[in-house]
Order: C-alpha cells, then structure tokens, then sequence
C-alpha cells in the first residue's frame, strides 16, 4: 500500500475512533463501566431527596445566564441545607459568584478551545477536572439547568463527574438543540421535555420543582464585599448627591444587538442638559471604543468604567444608579439583580425569555415580521439578519426612550 494512502487511511481510522469516544454514546459506553466498578452507580432509578447529601451544579454560560440563575442556587440550598454544593462556571464569571453564600465552593472550567483537536482537548480537560475534584466529592446528584443549546461541555462535565442522578433539559425542547446536542440524553439520569414559553428565571427554578423540591423566593439577588462597595463611594465621591443614570451601549456578543451609539450620544446630553444628570457607562474589556466616544461627546457628564471593574466591582456601581438603560447584556440584569429599574433595549432578542426580572422595568422593542417572538419556533434571539443592518434595534427612537426615561425619573 502506498504511504500517502496508508497515511490517509490511519487519519480516517483515528478520526472516526476520536470522534466516537468523544460522542456521547462513546463516553457512556467507555465510561459507565467504570463508575460502577467505583460504587458510583446504583442508586436506584427514583432521585431519593432524603440521600442527596452532595450535588453538583454545572452554569457555563454568560454572565446574564449566571445572574438569572441566582434564586435556583438560594431555593436549592433552603430545600438542601445540610448538603454539599460545587457550583462549575466558566473563569470570566467566577468573580461575580465567589461570595455566593447557597455554594460550599466555586469550580471553574474553561471551556474555550480553539485549534486542531478542540473537542478532544475540550474532553480531556473535562477528565482532568472530574479526576481532580469531582470523583472524590462522589456526588449524589448533577444538575445542567441550560435549556438551550449545551454549546459549554456541561453535560459531559456533569456525565463524567459520576453523579448516579443527573438532571437537565431534553435535547428535544427546541429544534437547534436537537441538532447541536443530538444524543446528549444519553448522559443524562433524569430529563425535562418542556417546551414552554417561559422567562428563564421561571425555567431555571421548574427544573428544581421537576427534582421534587419547592420553590418559594424568585427574587434576583447578586453577593459583593466591603472593597466592592468601596471602590464605588470612590468613584462617586465627588458626585454624591446628584443623579446617577447607567448606560450600557454594548450588544455584547452581538452587533445586532446593539443601539446606535449615536443615539446613547444624544439620550446622554438631553439628560445632562435637562436634568443635569451624570452618566455612568458600563462594559467589558475590548469595549473601550465606547467609552472613548460617550466620553468625548458628554464630557464631564460622563463616568466612563468601561472595561475598568470587576463583575462585582461593576454591580457595586449599578446599585446607585436611579436606573438603567441598556442593551440585552449581562450589565441589565446585574442592574436588575441590584434592584436597579432599567429601560431595556431589546432588538432581536425574546423579551418573555431574556427580559429584565421582575417589576419597574420598562422594555422598549419593534415588533418585527422577523423578530424571534414572532417566529413559530421561537428563538432567543436573531443570529443573522434579513437586513443590511438591524431594523428592530434601529428602529427604537430616542424619543421613544426620552420618554420612559421621564417616566422612570417621575416614578422615583
């Protein structure tokens, strides 16, 4: 046989092979013998709330996931408060969880690999956490509340931690799932096929009723220390006493997310002219270029933090703000969490799924042929566009805005 061809056909061979124990049919197969061979099995086919002494919580996603999953980690912990919880983030979120008073400790697995061989670095890191921290926990139960699409390797994290009871979504709630997360059942004990429209505080805390356990508090709550606050009276000492209004003008992880700068330009100097207010402007690192524009067009209005806080540094700010208005990123529902009113500026997004928490909030939105609310399936949110540029986020005008502006300022 000649040697390229041989080459070609060991590339096959090893592909199919590595594609196959990375599968989730693979790693049940390979796996699932092992942990009964290390008493992890065997619990019985029924979750026993009276046997569940240790649980592990994987929430790999953004920073809005995180912060809209904080009355799941409150409410688990009063139906289970003599029990061990490890809550699994990704690192750019732990410092926003650390301080979480419902967790015994905080893990962080980093789920971002790029290159050759990704998912199977992505595997093998996903091993190297269970073999360094999760065997020895021996976890009676594993909880995945992402119901969306499970892009973050939660499922597997949770599969190979050797919990016997593992809880999570159906692949089969919604169609793209079924597609990106095909056979990702197979990893899961016990499973939700709901495929209700619902905010996702209520569908985090459904997966808790779903467990056997009562929910009794919805309420957004986020944990800061001393220094956190600190470092806010710093900022705003010499601006006590005067009105304080947020700006988050970043899409995050989306243009088409994303209000027209110009428009933040002008909201910005009608509210410094009309009720001399200064405005504070929030992002993440890389977002400079906002800061920069906001800063050279308000002046001394503005108080430009972008990319200068951490998460909890960020909601210590937030919470003196008389409101806020932004973008659908994580900064609104930090505001939220902090009990912080905001005017939500909601372009392709689903404002029954992603919109701020609770009541005071008012959500600006164009109503779209196209938007995801209108759709049969239901998305959360566009990830193109039909359009040269965003029509549902272009089309809230700053008159529109203004005026809940006022509203929020005559309601406090």
């Amino acid at each position: 046989m000649p040697f390229n061809l041989l080459k070609r056909t060991l590339g096959v061979i090893i592909n199919n092979v590595s594609s196959w124990v990375t599968s989730p049919k693979g790693t049940y197969r390979l796996c699932e013998p092992f942990f009964w061979l290390m008493g992890m099995r065997g619990k019985g086919r029924e979750i026993e709330l009276s046997k569940v002494k240790k649980v592990l919580v994987m929430r790999l996603d953004e920073i809005g996931d995180v912060v809209l999953f904080t009355p799941f980690l409150r409410e688990l912990r009063r139906n289970l408060p003599d029990a061990w919880i490890t809550l699994v983030v990704k690192p750019s979120v732990y410092n926003l969880v650390e301080l979480c008073p419902y967790v015994n400790e905080v893990l962080t697995y980093d789920w971002n690999i790029q290159g050759r061989f990704a998912i199977e670095r992505l595997h093998g890191r996903a091993l190297k956490l269970a073999w360094k921290h999760l065997w020895r926990r021996k976890f009676d139960l594993a909880i995945v509340p992402r119901w969306d699409a499970d892009h973050y390797h939660a499922s597997f994290v949770a599969y190979l931690s050797g919990a016997p009871w593992r809880v999570g979504y159906s692949e089969n709630v919604i169609e793209h799932k079924s597609q990106a997360n095909k056979g990702y059942d197979r990893l899961f004990t016990h499973l939700l096929d709901d495929r209700t429209l619902m905010h996702e505080v209520e569908r985090n805390l459904d997966l808790l009723r779903f467990i056997g356990f009562t929910v009794k508090d919805e309420q957004l709550e986020l944990w800061v220390s001393r220094e956190d606050r600190a470092f806010a009276d710093e900022v705003f000492r010499d601006k006590k006493g005067g009105l304080i209004i947020g700006f988050g003008p970043s899409g995050g992880n989306s243009t088409l997310k994303q209000w027209p700068l110009s428009n933040f330009v002008e909201l910005g100097r009608w509210l410094k002219t009309e009720y001399n207010a200064n405005i504070l402007i929030v992002g993440g690192p890389g977002e400079e270029g906002l800061r920069l524009e906001l800063e050279r067009e308000l002046g001394s209005a503005a108080i430009n933090m972008v990319g200068r806080t951490t998460l909890r540094q960020l909601a210590s700010l937030l919470a003196n703000c008389r409101f806020f208005i932004g973008n659908d990123t994580g900064s609104l529902h930090i505001a939220v969490a902090k009990n912080v009113p905001c005017i939500a500026l909601l372009g392709p997004t689903c404002q029954h799924r992603f919109g701020p928490w609770g009541k005071g909030h008012i959500v600006i939105q164009s109503s779209m042929p196209c938007s995801p609310c209108s759709k049969p399936q239901h998305l959360d949110r566009c990830g193109t566009c039909l359009f040269e540029s965003p029509k549902c986020i272009e089309g809230i005008t700053v008159d529109q805005v203004k005026e809940a502006a006022a509203a929020q300022l005559k309601s406090r």
